[in-house]
């Protein structure tokens, strides 16, 4: 087991990455403990939950919403939860962003925990404090920074994911070997097989080395002002992507780092070998590269990005396969870029 570790504003986040789910006890006070959970979870791992309330909730982006969030915390008011609580989500990244949203703000928060049982979620979602819920068809508009007390990231859940869910968190930790670590991309490349096996060795490693990434920009920049920012590599495009298709966080990304990639061809920064070297490997790992996408639907949805300042947003370009660095762009400019590379 490795384990990282985030001080926030309000307190030690300690991710263990390689820790089991059967050993979440011991990170639990003594009472007043409720989980969150999604049914596909509880029906494969429900009985290794400790003997406490259980609130499960359904499945899809459909249910990442304010209502979902009410209704966890009626049921917590039923479970008489007072400030002294703490709410565990076991489960993805939906379920983490929900239930660390609905721990923040019930009663003005309460401490909570995660068990990420995604590969998306375990180098994602659960590490680095963002907890939202999407508003009407815009991703996670509404949210908080609030660091989990303790993250457990057991690699042995991730033996019932399907393949498209495996590809999806590859996506993601492909994104980290970009923005911070030629080697860990390297290393992706050389092991791409075994990491779509789910080899544990591989996987172990390549949680392990995207969360200490993830972990340390997070350490300097817990709400996103400056270097944090480059961990939203391909996500402008990305999330305009995922609102238009809908197949998956990490396969909209995969889409969104070909563009990002393209359009720091363009500025000069990288080579069109770095450009076609990235493809490769994201072709490789059954993710999508193609750009059959309408510009006019991207443009719209990339509009609503969180990350734009009036006419302007943050866009996170590659300096080579390793480094990334922060612009500040026009919408005018990215618009333009879009009509070029998408029909």
């Amino acid at each position: 087991m490795k384990t990282f570790h985030v001080d926030g504003q309000l307190g030690r986040s300690s991710i263990h990455v390689g820790e089991s789910i059967n050993n979440l006890e011991k990170y639990l006070p003594t009472d007043q403990v409720v989980i969150v959970t999604d049914e596909n979870i509880n029906r494969h791992y429900g009985k290794a939950f400790p003997d406490v309330p259980v609130i499960t909730i359904g499945l899809g982006e459909k249910i990442k919403t304010l209502s979902t969030v009410e209704s966890i915390q009626r049921k917590l008011i039923h479970y008489s939860c007072d400030r002294s609580g703490f709410i565990v989500g076991i489960g993805g990244g939906l379920v983490c962003d929900i239930t660390g949203f609905a721990a923040s703000t019930f009663l003005r928060g309460v401490d909570f925990g995660f068990v990420s049982t995604s590969l998306l979620s375990q180098v994602d979602a659960s590490v680095g404090g963002k907890n939202g819920v999407n508003l009407d068809a815009y991703k996670n508009m509404v949210g908080v920074f609030n660091q989990p007390d303790f993250v457990i990231c057991d690699i042995d859940l991730l033996k019932t994911l399907p393949d498209a869910e495996i590809s999806n968190g590859l996506a993601e930790i492909v994104k980290h070997g970009l923005i911070k670590d030629a080697a860990m991309f390297d290393f992706i490349e050389s092991n791409k097989e075994k990491a779509l096996k789910l080899d544990y060795h591989t996987i172990f490693r390549l949680v392990a080395d995207s969360v200490k990434i993830k972990s340390q920009v997070v350490q300097q920049d817990e709400k996103e002002a400056g270097e944090r920012r480059k961990l939203n590599f391909g996500h402008t495009i990305g999330h305009a992507i995922e609102k238009i298709e809908q197949a998956g966080h990490g396969r909209a990304v995969s889409v969104g780092m070909v563009a990002a990639a393209l359009f720091s061809e363009e500025k000069g920064f990288i080579s069109h070998d770095e450009v076609l070297r990235i493809k490769g490997l994201l072709t490789d790992l059954n993710l999508p590269v193609s750009l059959d996408y309408n510009s006019a639907a991207i443009i719209k949805a990339a509009g609503k990005d969180k990350k734009k300042t009036g006419t302007d947003l943050f866009y996170v370009f590659l300096e080579e396969i390793g480094r990334a660095r922060v612009e500040k762009i026009s919408m005018k400019e990215m618009n333009e870029f879009i009509l070029s590379i998408f029909k």
